[in-house]
């Protein structure tokens, strides 16, 4: 009899180049697309990985190159890569101060509906905010969260996923103490809106924020939303 239950095992990766987790990443993928033929391998286990990259813009594959506002040149100059991957959305930056995180899920054991995943992936972020007494809020054009302050929407967190035989890959970027300084290079998820930018946590609450504690809060908070059961160092 097929058992039910769902397992998550958290990987934290700390100031690292983003080929070296695109990499892992892929690694996790393919095992969990290789796990499910073996029905009768339980523990079933997922993965989520937190990330704080050395900076680096992504451009997703329906992103446009125009909205990379620096030269080649200046890139180097600032130490920032480049990569054009496999998620949706356009450009986007990930740096220090920053959570990226990554869930590698099988969602054939959760659901097989992608909007809601994405959604519930949005929820986690807004549950996390209300814990710091913010309010995270949606916009219907839009994907990821967002704060309002005055006229002005702040968006907090991005959202870009693939899936790969409904395994999941890439996934969120949480601005805690990010510098804001590297989204000048950019034109954010492609938006030019005049209302429109981008914020963090410290910079709304004028503090700095101890990662992991937003970490530990929000890891409690996706097993919860998704029905995992967190393991230690499964293998």
């Amino acid at each position: 009899m097929q058992n039910t239950t769902n397992y998550v095992q958290i990987h934290t990766i700390r100031k690292v180049d983003y080929q070296n987790v695109w990499d892992f990443q892929g690694h996790l993928v393919q095992k969990l697309i290789q796990s499910k033929r073996k029905l009768a391998e339980y523990p079933f286990v997922h993965h989520l990985i937190f990330c704080e990259h050395n900076p680096v813009y992504t451009i997703g594959k329906s992103g446009s190159i125009e909205n990379l506002l620096y030269s080649e040149k200046t890139l180097k100059e600032k130490g920032i890569d480049l990569y054009k991957i496999n998620r949706g959305g356009d450009i986007t930056y990930h740096g220090p101060g920053q959570w990226t995180i990554y869930p590698i899920l099988n969602l054939e054991r959760l659901f097989r509906d992608l909007h809601k995943y994405i959604r519930l992936l949005e929820e986690c972020v807004i549950k996390l905010l209300k814990l710091y007494k913010l309010e995270g809020l949606r916009i219907k054009e839009y994907t990821g969260v967002w704060i309002k302050d005055g006229l002005r929407y702040k968006k907090i967190c991005a959202i870009g996923v693939h899936m790969s035989r409904w395994v999941s890959m890439h996934g969120l970027a949480l601005n805690i103490n990010t510098d804001l300084d590297f989204f000048k290079g950019i034109v954010p998820c492609g938006i030019n809106d005049k209302d429109k930018e981008v914020c963090s946590l410290g910079s709304i609450l004028s503090e700095e924020v101890n990662m992991m504690d937003v970490q530990q809060k929000l890891q409690e908070i996706f097993c919860q939303t998704f029905n995992l059961i967190q393991v230690e160092n499964y293998e």
